[in-house]
């Protein structure tokens, strides 16, 4: 009965043309749960046909944080509610302020929705860079040019934390303009970021293609994955050495980190911090030598584009056995002229391609006849 109630009051309140308060609970119809990510989900108003994303703790160290974005095109709700956004109607103009959801609108082929970008230079994205007279860069960290931001009209600002808040949250709440938080940054599963491409699907009306494109880019995922398990042993799997020093002190991953959870499923194994979490620990360079000199591969030694390069940083480097065999990787294949990575923009949407890469580098007996795509072979 008191359902019956409650939609004979909000068919008398519609015929009035009066909004509803909204209210969370009544999103009724669960559309998306992710298989892999873990902080988002969709849902929808099946009376009003409105939809719900919810984004909960999207920056590292966030506990009991959720941001919500409703898309409510028949302006049925009236909203309050504190961290809850509203659009009325699909996004057409978006401002991107990471270079990873231009890539995830690039994959449904949505980019042309992208009016604004934080760091054109540093973007890879090939229409944004052909339409570079046409989508304002609005800056990034404390230099964000609001007057521009303002110009650009947009329907929807993406954000993203890091350790906080992103700090232009508080300014689009002044100036009244939508926003919602994309939480890739934080999953540690490389499936589970590329999932992310759902909810900006539900945001531009693509949920649909959304899925299917993600559920391709998983299928090859697991199945390359499965395979390179099924033919290894644990005495295949290669010792592998990621990144180099950052002011005297070698940052190690945490066991659950998207790297480690990649390279481990590329049939190798590296070295990481003793505790659960998802916090990368320093260590000393001595420690890290040694680390080094226990391994059979080197990744990701940041902007090094040469062994000389390499070696220059610690001239202890040069007697290392992945440096005295050829064996150092880097992820920086794709790169703008300012250093902006691909690995870390359309890599993030493609971690396929990646998975691909590095059971190249791992086990090229297993992936004879690919080509690199992120990775090169540094000389």
């Amino acid at each position: 009965m008191k359902k019956i109630f409650y939609i004979i009051v909000l068919a008398l309140l519609s015929a009035c043309g009066q909004r509803v308060s909204f209210d969370e609970s009544i999103f009724d119809e669960v559309l998306y749960t992710p298989r892999y990510a873990s902080g988002f989900d969709i849902r929808r108003h099946s009376e009003s046909g409105a939809t719900l994303i919810t984004s909960t703790n999207p920056w590292q160290g966030a506990d009991g944080v959720a941001y919500r974005l409703l898309i409510d095109p028949a302006n049925h709700f009236s909203v309050s509610a504190s961290g809850l956004q509203r659009i009325t109607k699909h996004a057409e103009r978006i401002i991107c302020m990471s270079s990873s959801h231009i890539a995830m609108l690039s994959t449904m082929q949505e980019q042309q929705r992208v009016v604004g970008v934080s760091g054109i230079d540093f973007v890879s994205d090939e229409y944004i860079n052909s339409h570079r007279t046409e989508i304002g860069d609005v800056g990034y960290d404390n230099n964000i040019n609001y007057e521009l931001l303002i110009a650009l009209d947009p329907d929807l600002v993406l954000l993203y934390g890091i350790n906080a808040a992103n700090a232009l949250e508080q300014k689009l709440l002044e100036l009244g303009i939508p926003f919602a938080y994309i939480g890739e940054y934080v999953e540690s599963s490389p499936l589970g970021k590329a999932e992310w491409m759902v909810a900006i699907g539900e945001i531009v009306g693509r949920r649909e293609q959304s899925v299917t494109l993600f559920e391709d880019i998983a299928s090859r995922y697991t199945t390359l994955s499965a395979d390179i398990q099924s033919k290894i042993g644990e005495a295949r799997r290669p010792q592998v050495m990621l990144n180099i020093p950052y002011r005297d002190a070698w940052f190690l991953p945490a066991k659950s980190s998207y790297m480690v959870q990649l390279i481990e499923d590329a049939g190798g194994k590296t070295f990481t911090t003793q505790g659960e979490d998802n916090t990368s620990e320093p260590i000393d360079i001595e420690q890290a030598l040694l680390y080094a000199s226990q391994s059979d591969m080197w990744l990701n030694p940041s902007g090094c584009n040469t062994i000389a390069e390499l070696v220059a940083l610690n001239p202890k480097f040069a007697t290392v056995p992945p440096v005295t065999r050829g064996a150092v990787w880097n992820n920086n294949a794709l790169k703008t002229e300012m250093g902006g990575s691909d690995f870390w923009e359309s890599g993030v949407v493609r971690p396929d391609i990646i998975l691909q890469d590095l059971a190249t580098i791992l086990h090229p007996e297993l992936m004879e006849g690919n080509e690199f795509y992120y990775y090169k072979q540094l000389k």
